[in-house]
């Protein structure tokens, strides 16, 4: 363990409330930190090859310090992971282990690990003890709080899934420093994400700090705390995503079209970029609804701009499929309701909410005038 005491953050949800630790050296510490909370467990550890290289052993070693005995399970590395298909190896593997359902399913990775290893724990012996130690800044701040769990159809991401709380969330930051610089900057889209929601004060900070933030240290280990306590703020609010749990996919609605346009390949876009790009979209399309004025919209893209991310859908290599091809994608996102699209959009910085029933006619223009396409043509000559 680090010398340095590591930030907890609860997650208030009764007697399902769990915490989530955020310093450096948690790996080293894991296999106390869940003897202690869930004593005698045996556990299967679920990652993948990359992830594996790099901090399996010391996870492993760390789980032998508690105590803890565990069996591996290494997938391939990619969003294309998160599949039905690999969703049985988890599930074959964890009862080939011979797992009771007191014992612990333990996801080590990104977003994709923890969505898929937290999913076979929802379902195998109708539900076992799930603890998360994400590896990627975009899962410490996002995915690996408020236990959604889930795997992506051919029609669309994240529609396959339930809802299981993890135990514990290990967010160890020293892990960080491993992560490519373009994984690094997917995961602060989503910092920049609860600055946009409510939290305008944090977003200014961000645009103070993000060297800092990049750097590593204490201002890094803020940011992530920052972040888990606006999730678990909302989560413990709207568990199930019924009401205002829906903020959270402010940039996503955008973001998963765009994913699905490419079909998931990661070397064109990865999730949080997707993210950046559909935050830019959803405040420009607010400014476009007369809701927002556009200054807000470019001090976002120009925030992004700043650290590296992308912000328009012409930054996105290769071609994409026409506007109405993206708007079939949008109205298969599960946050459609009845037929009728619902979006997160602002009136500024900070002052995001639900919009329902927003015209398809509406969003179908924008997404003309936002493609790159349309860009090439109205510029040219």
């Amino acid at each position: 363990m680090s010398d340095v005491a590591p930030v907890k953050v609860e997650v208030g949800l009764g007697e399902r409330a769990y915490d989530i630790l955020i310093g450096p050296g948690l790996l080293s510490g894991a296999g106390v930190e869940i003897a202690g909370r869930l004593p005698g467990t045996r556990a299967a550890i679920v990652t993948d090859e990359n992830v594996a290289v790099a901090h399996l052993e010391t996870l492993q070693a760390g789980l032998s310090k508690g105590g803890v005995e565990a069996a591996v399970i290494t997938l391939p590395a990619g969003e294309k992971t998160k599949s039905f298909a690999h969703l049985e190896e988890v599930v074959d593997g964890v009862l080939a282990a011979r797992l009771e359902r007191r014992d612990a399913i333990i996801a080590l990775g990104g977003g994709v690990i923890g969505d898929l290893a937290g999913f076979a724990a929802g379902i195998v012996r109708r539900g076992m003890n799930f603890v998360q130690v994400p590896t990627s800044l975009l899962a410490q701040v996002d995915s690996s709080v408020g236990g959604k769990t889930g795997i992506n159809s051919a029609r669309g991401k994240n529609l396959v899934g339930v809802f299981h709380q993890p135990k514990l969330v290990l967010a160890d930051t020293g892990v960080l420093d491993t992560l490519p610089i373009r994984e690094f900057r997917a995961g602060y889209a989503e910092l920049v994400k609860y600055g946009l929601i409510d939290r305008p004060a944090f977003f200014a900070w961000l645009e103070e700090n993000w060297h800092d933030v990049f750097a590593g240290g204490p201002a890094r280990i803020e940011a992530i705390a920052q972040a888990c306590r606006a999730k678990a703020d909302v989560v413990a609010r709207d568990e199930f995503e019924t009401g205002d749990r829906a903020l959270l996919n402010l940039g996503h609605t955008f973001g998963h079209a765009l994913e699905a346009a490419t079909q998931y390949d990661g070397a064109r876009l990865i999730h949080g970029e997707g993210v950046a790009i559909g935050m830019a979209l959803a405040h420009r399309f607010s400014a476009r609804l007369n809701l927002a004025s556009p200054d807000d919209g470019a001090r976002v893209e120009a925030h992004l701009r700043a650290v590296g991310l992308p912000w328009r859908m012409a930054d996105i290599p290769g071609e994409l499929p026409d506007a109405e091809t993206l708007l079939d994608f949008i109205t298969q996102d599960k946050k459609v309701s009845r037929g009728a699209l619902t979006f997160i959009l602002t009136r500024g910085i900070g002052q995001s909410f639900i919009a329902k029933d927003v015209p398809a006619s509406e969003v179908l223009t924008f997404l003309k005038m936002s493609h790159p396409d349309w860009l090439k043509t109205s510029h040219s000559g």
